[in-house]
């Protein structure tokens, strides 16, 4: 007795979608229904439904590396220079920061610093950068500066220093947040310096600061090694000053002003050449 043959299905795409998961092409598998009615009316030919079948999945596998990336970044949600109001930052050059968007400083593995005052827009540009490089696809991990100091001083307990300390070297794009907010001790300030020479003129960073960098000898128990962290941070790297009223103001004030010193805008000395 014959074994009964099964019968093909009656639509033919219901023998491609087991071929396509199998395939690990998912997104091609949810979109070939709509991409075969578009072929049935404008007939492509079959080099361009190829193409056309392949960037559906090439688009969506990007999507996803890009959306691991900034799980990945802490960057939060993602940001462009679109909100960003230069109109408040007329000494701030539009065409400048935009550029700093490309990435292209990533490429030449050069350091990026913004300083000024509290709520001038430091951060946002910082992040927008940042969710630049991810959509290029480089590895970008941003941090507050002093909550990187503590993980790395609590990898020596349970000995992953080494861990702890990659993951803060290798990244293509450290965005280094609220640096100079506190006094650092000479354990703190050892392993800034161990991970600002490491990443020197191989990995890119960005610093975020409120505070002129000649004023942090004051924060690092050792001035020249304040010197030759400053001297490494600055060595060919393009600076942002951020001044001018702040953007977060308080929606009500009542009662007497206060009198009080303004604080000056900060300013960026011209460092001595990089100790070897």
């Amino acid at each position: 007795m014959n074994p009964k043959r099964q019968s093909p299905p009656t639509n033919p795409l219901e023998s491609l979608h087991p071929i396509l998961a199998e395939l690990n092409l998912t997104s091609l598998a949810r979109g070939l229904s709509s991409l075969l009615d578009q072929a049935e009316r404008a007939a492509p030919g079959y080099t361009e439904f190829l193409r056309q079948a392949l960037e559906i999945e090439q688009a969506a596998r990007h999507e996803r590396k890009v959306a691991r990336r900034i799980r990945w970044s802490r960057l939060g949600p993602d940001v462009t220079l679109d909100q960003f109001d230069f109109a408040a930052r007329p000494d701030l050059s539009p065409n400048v920061v935009r550029e700093l968007c490309t990435c292209r400083f990533i490429e030449e593995r050069r350091n990026l610093l913004l300083v000024g005052r509290p709520s001038t827009g430091k951060t946002t540009v910082a992040r927008a950068i940042g969710h630049a490089a991810c959509r290029k696809l480089y590895f970008v991990l941003k941090i507050p500066m002093v909550e990187m100091l503590e993980d790395l001083k609590a990898s020596r307990a349970d000995h992953t220093f080494r861990k702890a300390f990659l993951r803060v070297t290798r990244p293509d794009l450290l965005i280094l947040d609220d640096a100079g907010f506190s006094h650092l001790d000479r354990d703190a300030s050892t392993d800034l310096f161990r991970v600002i020479s490491a990443r020197h003129r191989t990995r890119s960073t960005i610093v975020i600061s409120n505070l002129p960098f000649k004023a942090w000898s004051e924060l690092l128990p050792s001035e020249p090694q304040a010197v030759a962290i400053v001297d490494r941070l600055v060595d060919d790297a393009t600076i942002l000053r951020f001044s001018g009223k702040p953007f977060r103001t308080p929606r009500e004030v009542h009662g007497a002003p206060i009198p009080e010193e303004a604080s000056p805008t900060p300013e960026i000395p011209t460092a001595s050449p990089a100790a070897p």
